[in-house]
């Protein structure tokens, strides 16, 4: 029984890539998507694919290789854009590496992007 999607998806991610798997099969769901967009962009997966399994749906994702963890943020914590430096401290190991991805009123988007558009949401997620 699945409680939150996005811990399993994430965690599927981090054990394919730490067991050296090229590839992964991940739940789906609208945040998922967006956080997957989020990661593609920054390099950190290749690629994924819908697939349609009967109920709701699962991504097939293909790996790169280049990240050393990942993991969902819960509680997710409502954090303005002036506080956004306290929870890289928290939960990224230094300064400009990784990124903490978030859910804004303008969409998934990661830490940087958030600073630059001065807008706060919450933490969905962290990576490296």
């Amino acid at each position: 029984m699945q409680h939150d999607r996005l811990a399993d998806c994430l965690s599927a991610i981090k054990n394919a890539e730490s067991s050296g798997k090229d590839e992964c099969v991940t739940p789906a769901s609208s945040l998922i998507k967006d956080v997957l967009l989020t990661m593609q962009s920054h390099k950190y997966i290749d690629q994924f694919e819908f697939v349609d399994n009967g109920r709701s749906g699962e991504f097939k994702i293909r790996l790169l290789r280049s990240i050393n963890d990942c993991g969902a943020i819960k509680p997710r914590f409502s954090v303005g854009y002036r506080e956004i430096e306290k929870f890289e401290k928290r939960f990224l190991p230094a300064t400009g590496f990784g990124l903490l991805i978030m859910s804004t009123s303008t969409g998934v988007i990661d830490h940087k992007a958030a600073k630059e558009k001065m807008v706060g949401g919450k933490l969905v997620a962290f990576i490296y």
